[in-house]
């Protein structure tokens, strides 16, 4: 399901998260209900699922960043990925990351997946600056750091009504953490 077919489930904007049934997501979007349950485990899977495909091409970027390339700066460089897009979306990502913040039932989920990300962040450090992710604490540091980041300036962004320039937001978090990053990601 594409960013596009979520942001047509009107009946999660106009009726709310909890009153939305599974058979009227299904029907905005064209889909049945069995292609939905191939895809989805959940209703909670269909809103984080846009975050989801937009952090995977955040770790394939910063999988795909020169190896002599500083850690903390890879890892900025690699969420832009996240953060540019809301220029060209911005009504779209704005009602989707105010549902997930506006909705009990989604953070739980948001987070869970953000555990896995912080995971795979965390291989893809472990194998940049040749630290052993077992027994060193630099990479999962660096990769829950970096995260933090990035939902802080997502948040603040939805906070200001999606008026402020998330990249900038997201510049500001990474140079306020920049000192951690670069001691978690220093394989010296």
């Amino acid at each position: 399901m594409s960013f596009e077919q979520v942001a047509r489930v009107r009946p999660l904007a106009d009726q709310g998260f909890e009153e939305t049934t599974v058979d009227q997501i299904v029907a905005a979007v064209g889909m049945s209900r069995r292609t939905f349950s191939r895809y989805f485990d959940s209703k909670e899977d269909v809103v984080v699922h846009t975050i989801a495909e937009a952090a995977e091409r955040m770790c394939a970027e910063l999988s795909a960043r020169p190896a002599d390339e500083p850690s903390a700066m890879a890892l900025r460089r690699a969420v832009s990925v996240l953060t540019c897009p809301s220029v060209d979306n911005t009504d779209k990502m704005l009602r989707q990351i105010r549902l997930i913040l506006d909705t009990p039932a989604l953070p739980a989920r948001y987070l869970e997946r953000q555990s896995q990300w912080q995971a795979e962040i965390t291989g893809i450090l472990a194998r940049r600056t040749g630290l052993d992710a077992g027994a060193d604490l630099r990479p999962a540091l660096a990769a829950g750091v970096a995260l933090a980041a990035v939902q802080t300036a997502l948040s603040h962004w939805a906070d200001s009504g999606g008026t402020k320039n998330m990249d900038e937001l997201a510049d500001q978090a990474f140079a306020l953490v920049a000192p951690a990053l670069a001691l978690a990601t220093d394989a010296s």
